[in-house]
């Protein structure tokens, strides 16, 4: 097969991490838009979140990721063994997310769930696609926070019960309401209304990998 080349180039972030809460065993942290979560093959996509955490923390690891144009909520492990824990509760589906996003158009529903597989697209890499056929179970809730005006847009909180890769994006768009700001999923306008991808990593709720207790934890949105 046909190795698939990715040649997107990273434009420098001057923004930095903050972090959000920290003990000896994880760290959240809110990452800003426009830094990788991990860095990339190319070596002009150094910069990430795991290569600036790293220097601080030798042995961190990222426990899951963000999309480049995501900003909000990570959760990382200070070690090996906790960040096996931590995957265990993301492949169990065991941890909560939500997130806040500015969509296009006015969304007709109050709330909602959007049902639709997602597959991998082979010609258009990295894009996902939805396909009945090929893809695999994805579903994400939705509930409009506000229908907003110049432009038409409404604010919505998502709470993906699958987390499949673009899920948000590409579901966005499958309802007919791309993310304002996206560039890969979208319409002829929406890309054009926002300077970055208005999605944003509002909240996570986990179990402690020690302690065992319930964490619920909130980032202040940027937009």
């Amino acid at each position: 097969m046909k190795e698939r080349i990715d040649n997107f180039i990273a434009p420098p972030c001057n923004e930095s991490i903050d972090i959000l809460y920290q003990d000896e065993h994880i760290l959240l942290i809110n990452k800003p838009t426009g830094l990788l979560s991990l860095s990339g093959k190319n070596p002009l996509n150094k910069d990430s979140v795991h290569f600036r955490m790293r220097k601080i923390f030798p042995d961190i690891t990222l426990a899951h990721r963000l999309d480049f144009g995501t900003s909000g909520i990570m959760i990382l492990a200070l070690n090996k063994a906790i960040n096996a824990k931590l995957t265990k509760q993301f492949q169990c589906r065991s941890v909560q997310k939500t997130y806040l996003s500015e969509l296009f158009g006015h969304i007709d529903e109050d709330s909602g769930v959007i049902d639709a597989p997602i597959a991998k697209d082979a010609e258009n890499f990295p894009m996902v696609k939805i396909c009945e056929q090929s893809g695999k179970l994805a579903q994400s809730h939705f509930q409009v926070i506000a229908r907003l005006n110049n432009p038409t847009r409404s604010r919505v909180l998502f709470t993906p019960i699958s987390g499949r890769t673009h899920q948000l994006r590409i579901h966005s768009l499958a309802i007919g309401h791309p993310i304002l700001g996206c560039d890969l999923y979208k319409n002829q306008l929406s890309e054009n209304l926002a300077s970055r991808l208005l999605l944003h990593a509002d909240s996570l709720e986990f179990d402690h990998p020690v302690t065992g207790k319930r964490m619920s934890l909130n980032c202040p949105c940027p937009f």
